[in-house]
């Protein structure tokens, strides 16, 4: 469909110019919203008639557009989550959510004005886009924490997902070995020792069935000697 643009729109160009688009981004988006008109003979007369009004109407909403920018480019807000070990959410954060999340801050937002590529899905710092008019855009921090206290950290730098794998490390070897149970050097090289000491009755032994051995055979030397006399 071919439409005149009443506004700048980004990937399309500026106010006044004559685009072609498809025609359900045409009829469900542009036309509904008042950003474009069908580029008939009718109301190209109309927006040349109107050219002067829709100029200085948008750049009041530009100058508006830019105060709020003043006070909200930059701006960190937090988004309170439960999620996995791993960090990973229970669940996400959409433009919907940050949208009310602004409008609860003093920040009239549409959903249709936050960029996202996709819902967030992970606890961190995340940098969001807020369009506020077809020429001004906000970047926004969205902090993602499980509780108030986690978020000033991660405010601080500090990624506290790795802190809970080392947690989790730190538990799983504590659990290999039985509480309140204490080993000392001493008894360590005592049950070192232990097999030695063991080892030496049966050396006494082999020694002891060698001298009786010995003694036998000394004997039967001795009858042998006595029946030849």
């Amino acid at each position: 469909m071919q439409i005149v643009l009443l506004e700048r729109i980004a990937k399309l160009g500026q106010m006044g110019d004559v685009v072609n688009v498809k025609d359900g981004y045409a009829r469900n988006y542009l036309l509904p919203q008042g950003k474009a008109l069908r580029a008939n003979k009718a109301n190209l007369e109309r927006f040349e008639q109107d050219r002067a009004q829709l100029e200085a109407r948008n750049l009041e909403r530009k100058a508006d557009a830019e105060a709020v920018d003043s006070k909200l480019n930059g701006e960190s807000f937090v988004v309170i989550r439960q999620s996995g070990d791993t960090g990973q959410l229970y669940g996400s954060v959409t433009t919907r959510d940050i949208s009310e999340l602004l409008s609860q801050n003093g920040f009239d937002t549409a959903r249709n004005q936050i960029v996202l590529a996709e819902p967030i899905k992970i606890l961190g710092l995340h940098e969001v886009n807020v369009i506020l008019h077809p020429e001004v855009t906000s970047t926004v921090i969205v902090n993602v924490a499980r509780t108030e206290e986690e978020a000033e950290r991660q405010a601080a730098g500090e990624d506290v997902t790795v802190e809970q794998a080392d947690d989790e490390e730190t538990i799983a070897v504590e659990e290999v070995f039985d509480d309140g149970v204490e080993v000392s050097l001493d008894e360590a090289e005592a049950s070192e020792e232990a097999p030695a000491e063991e080892a030496a009755p049966e050396v006494e032994e082999e020694v002891a069935e060698e001298a009786t051995d010995a003694e036998a055979e000394e004997e039967s030397s001795d009858n042998e000697e006595e029946s030849e006399d």
